[in-house]
């Protein structure tokens, strides 16, 4: 009966590409994990229960937590104070050309790299009001934005929205699996395979500065457009006509969070007693970031109030930036239970006892296939690496695979699912401010992220023979 302990992996993969729904899927493979683990009626429900509380009182976990609220509430204050808009009015004022538009857009990444749909939120108003001036149709506009998206945010390994959870599904899996290792220090050894994401920015590079439409058809219907229609203000609620302009209020708060992580690493990595690039080696990165977050968010609220700005007002506005990221704290809270439930079936021993067979050279080009079916099915990144990564890490621990790269091909599936899928946030922010139909345009984007995907899987099997 081990075979039980895979029960609730197969259970949230079949119900989140079912209800295309990552939450109640991850609570119902929580309670069937709480079932099997004690199949009394009450006691199962209570088990499923202690296993969310465990993983929510890990002290990691919730600086995590800390940091991923905290972020989302700095960007809700940055909104507010019109730091967004503020950015994308000078932008829009001092560039007049197709170049120019999309060097903005990937150099505008140096600032704006937090998260994916902030990335879209402060260059997609740019693009809609530029798009006159760009001989690209819309939908080609939305795709070389969404390649300095998703695809770049995953390969940066500091000052992200990310980072956090990227490192906590890596530390619970090896957790699980019973291996010992620095989860930050495989994330970044992880890094140079996520052949998806880099293959995305080649084609997205391409496309932004080499590339020349062919005009499809749905430019005929795009001439017809209303000049009030590429207006860029109210295309977004970060740009609306009632907000203030000021772009200092977006470039000084992301500095300082950028600026204050690698100094707060090196202190940490200081009192290790290191010196030099040898301390941000050895740093408590997580405590870094949740720091440098907190630090920021308290000095910029400061900043606000000393300029006259209602304090009530900021506050409404912080908490409901951070009431934002809810949603991804929900689920990594059934994230963290699904793996507490795993480590009670004894889920890595069941795996290593049925997956022996599996050759090393097969186990990243595997996971990424599948990880890219369930990713684009239910639209989330973190959903797919959440329920992935555990059975993949246990995979590799088995078959004697790299785990670098095994971790790689999970973080990779995800970032298709992300970028494709027309449910994921990325897809439907985008097609929302470019005034596009989600589907149409989801439609546009999964012929080349198909090619990425192929290139992906092919250098997948290709490489654990080297």
């Amino acid at each position: 009966m081990e075979w039980l302990s895979v029960l609730p992996f197969a259970v949230v993969i079949v119900a989140a590409i079912w209800t295309k729904q990552v939450i109640p899927s991850l609570l119902l493979s929580v309670i069937v994990a709480g079932y099997l683990a004690d199949p009394h009626w009450l006691n199962g429900m209570v088990t499923s229960l202690t296993f969310i509380l465990e993983g929510l009182t890990d002290e990691n976990n919730m600086k995590i937590i800390v940091f991923l609220y905290g972020f989302s509430a700095l960007i809700g204050v940055i909104k507010m104070s019109g730091g967004i808009k503020g950015f994308v009015k000078e932008a829009t004022a001092r560039i007049n050309h197709k170049r120019g538009a999309f060097m903005l857009t990937w150099l505008s990444s140096v600032g704006t790299f937090s998260a994916p749909s902030f990335r879209i939120v402060t260059i997609g108003p740019v693009m809609k009001a530029m798009r006159r001036k760009i001989p690209m149709t819309k939908q080609e506009l939305g795709f070389v934005m969404e390649t300095t998206a998703s695809p770049l945010v995953v390969l940066i390994p500091v000052a992200t929205a990310f980072v956090g959870y990227m490192t906590s599904v890596i530390d619970l899996s090896l957790q699980q699996s019973g291996m010992q290792g620095d989860a930050y220090s495989l994330y970044i050894q992880s890094i140079p395979f996520n052949f998806f994401a880099f293959s995305m920015l080649v084609i997205g590079f391409y496309l932004s500065f080499f590339h020349r439409s062919k005009k499809p058809l749905t430019d005929v219907q795009e001439d017809k457009i209303s000049e009030e229609e590429d207006q860029w203000e109210d295309c977004h609620p970060a740009v609306t006509k009632d907000l203030p302009s000021k772009p200092w209020n977006l470039l000084v708060p992301l500095a300082s969070v950028i600026g204050l992580t690698f100094w707060f690493m090196y202190q940490f990595g200081r009192e290790t007693g290191e010196r030099g690039f040898q301390a941000l080696i050895e740093a408590n990165v997580l405590d870094a970031m949740v720091l440098a977050v907190v630090v920021t968010l308290v000095a910029f609220v400061i900043y606000l109030a000393v300029r006259g700005e209602s304090l009530k007002k900021t506050m409404n506005f912080l908490i409901a930036g951070g009431n934002d990221m809810m949603g991804v704290i929900v689920l990594l809270a059934l994230v963290w239970g699904l793996s507490k439930g795993a480590e009670a079936l004894n889920f890595a021993t069941t795996v290593s006892a049925s997956f022996e067979w599996i050759p090393a050279s097969f186990v990243a080009a595997v996971l990424f296939v599948i990880g890219c079916a369930l990713s684009y099915f239910i639209g989330s990144s973190w959903g797919t690496w959440g329920i992935l990564m555990p059975v993949g890490i246990s995979m590799a621990a088995v078959a004697g695979s790299s785990l670098p790269i095994v971790i790689g091909a999970v973080f990779a599936s995800g970032t298709f699912g992300a970028f494709s899928s027309p449910l994921s946030d990325d897809t439907n922010t985008t097609a929302g401010i470019l005034n596009l139909n989600a589907i149409e345009y989801a439609k546009f984007k999964l012929k080349p992220a198909l090619i990425a995907a192929t290139i992906a899987a092919i250098l997948y099997f290709s490489i654990s023979f080297f």
